[in-house]
C-alpha cells in the first residue's frame, strides 16, 4: 500500500509557507536556488555581502556576519528548515537552535569537526579511515620547534586548521625560506604524499538512510594556485580503484552519520591505496558538472537529502568535464569576459557565471561545463575552453 503518510509530510515543501534558510549566499547558493525555484520552495539566504551572487535572485535576503552568534541565530528563528552552502559558520549558534528544535543538516556537530582541518584528520584517524600522516599545531611555534629539533622534514604539506578555500590555507613547504613565510595560527603539518590522482566521490544521505554515491571523478589543479581546473567524469581510474574510492566515502559519510550531501577528496597513490585528503560537508567544486552531465544534478540532490525526499539517479547522461572560470593574473576590477561567443559556438559547451562583478587573480567567477560521448573529445574540448575564454577587467 502506497505510504501517504510521507506525501502528507513532505507536500507542504511546495509553493507553500515553508521557508528553507542558507547559511551563505555565494555561487553554491545561486545554483541551489535553481533547483528551489524549480520546486517552488521559499527561500531565505544569510550572506555578508549585499552583492552576493543569491542577493537579487532569492526570496527574502538577509545580510550578516555568519561568523556572529546573534545573527545566524536570528536567522535561523526566521526558518523551517537550515543549510549550509559554506562551512565557515557560527556553530554555537546553530548547536543552540537545534536544542530549541529547528532541523539543522548537515548537523551542527558535522559541520564542527569539518570546520577544524586538524579535527577532521584526527577524526579520520580515530574512525581507522586511511588519510595521510600528520602533525596537529596549536601555533605555529610549535611546528617552527618541531622541525628544529628534527621531529619533522622537508618537504611537506602545510594546513591551516581554518578557513581555507581554493588553494589559500594550504602550501607545500619546501625550505627554512618558506617555513618562514607561513601565517600564524593552529594548522598541521601533513606528510607529503605522491599520487597518481586526486579523486572525489559525492555521496547523498537523507534522513531515512538512504544513500547514494556519484561516480568517482578526477581532478586536474593549477601548479600554481593550488585550485582545480579540469574536474572528469568519469575518472579515468581502473574500476577497483574507483569501487574502493565508494567504498571509502560511504564510510565517511556513515561515520559521521551525515545528512546531505558530502564531497570527499581523495588521493591515489602509486601503488593504488585510497587516502582522504578532505571533506566538504555542502555541494561542491567537484560536483559541478552534475547539472549538465547527470540525471540529478549535485543541487537538486542536496535539497532532496536535506528534506528527506527519495533521492535522485546519480548516474551519467554522458561523460562531462567542468573547467572553472577564474580571474586572469594581472587584473582586479570590473569583470569582462572575453570570448564566450566562440566558445558557445562549440557542441556541447555550457557556460555558467556566477554573477561577480569585480574579478581578481583566481578567483573563482564561473564555470563552463563540456559535454560529449568520448571522455577524450571532451577533455579536448576543455583545453580549447580553458584557453579561448578570458576573465579580465575593464
Amino acid at each position: 500500500m502506497h505510504n501517504t503518510n510521507l506525501f502528507i509530510k513532505v507536500k507542504h515543501y511546495f509553493s507553500s509557507d515553508f521557508k528553507l534558510g542558507v547559511l551563505g549566499g555565494g555561487q553554491l547558493g545561486r545554483m541551489l536556488l535553481a533547483e528551489t525555484q524549480k520546486l517552488d520552495i521559499y527561500t531565505a539566504i544569510l550572506d555578508k555581502s549585499k552583492d552576493a551572487p543569491c542577493a537579487q535572485i532569492c526570496n527574502e535576503f538577509h545580510q550578516g556576519d555568519l561568523l556572529d552568534f546573534d545573527t545566524v541565530y536570528n536567522f535561523g528563528k526566521k526558518v523551517d528548515l537550515l543549510t549550509i552552502e559554506i562551512e565557515n559558520v557560527n556553530i554555537d549558534a546553530l548547536e543552540q537552535l537545534e536544542k530549541e528544535g529547528l532541523p539543522i543538516y548537515p548537523k551542527p556537530k558535522n559541520l564542527r569537526i569539518i570546520q577544524n582541518k586538524a579535527q577532521q584528520k584526527k577524526f579520520y584517524t580515530q574512525h581507522n579511515i586511511p588519510t595521510a600522516d600528520f602533525t596537529h599545531f596549536a601555533y605555529l611555534e610549535e611546528l617552527k620547534h618541531s622541525y628544529e629539533n628534527g621531529i619533522i622534514q622537508f618537504p611537506f604539506v602545510w594546513k591551516s586548521a581554518r578557513f581555507g578555500y581554493d588553494g589559500n590555507g594550504v602550501k607545500v613547504v619546501k625550505n627554512y625560506t618558506d617555513l618562514q613565510s607561513l601565517p600564524e595560527g593552529e594548522c598541521i603539518a601533513e606528510k607529503l604524499v605522491p599520487f597518481k590522482n586526486e579523486l572525489a566521490v559525492i555521496v547523498a544521505r537523507n534522513l531515512k538512510g538512504e544513500i547514494k554515491t556519484y561516480p568517482v571523478v578526477e581532478m586536474e589543479f593549477h601548479p600554481e594556485a593550488n585550485q582545480v581546473e579540469y574536474v572528469i567524469c568519469p575518472a579515468r581510474i581502473d574500476n577497483n580503484v574507483a569501487n574502493k574510492a565508494r567504498e571509502i566515502a560511504l564510510k565517511v559519510a556513515d561515520k559521521f552519520d551525515f545528512i546531505g550531501l558530502l564531497a570527499v577528496e581523495m588521493f591515489q597513490t602509486q601503488n593504488d591505496e585510497i587516502l582522504v585528503n578532505e571533506a566538504a560537508p555542502r555541494t561542491h567544486n567537484s560536483g559541478h558538472y552534475s547539472i549538465e552531465a547527470s540525471y540529478t544534478s549535485q543541487f537538486e540532490q542536496h535539497i532532496r537529502s536535506i528534506l528527506n525526499l527519495p533521492l535522485g539517479n546519480t548516474d551519467s547522461k554522458v561523460a562531462g568535464i567542468m573547467v572553472n572560470l577564474v580571474g586572469a593574473e594581472g587584473h582586479t576590477g570590473e569583470v569582462v569576459y572575453e570570448n564566450m561567443e566562440s566558445i558557445l559556438e562549440i557542441e556541447g559547451v555550457t557556460p555558467h557565471i556566477y554573477g561577480k562583478t569585480h574579478t581578481k587573480p583566481f578567483r573563482k567567477m564561473g564555470h563552463v561545463t563540456i559535454v560529449n560521448k568520448d571522455i577524450d573529445k571532451a577533455r579536448e574540448l576543455a583545453q580549447i575552453v580553458k584557453e579561448t575564454v578570458k576573465v579580465i577587467s575593464k
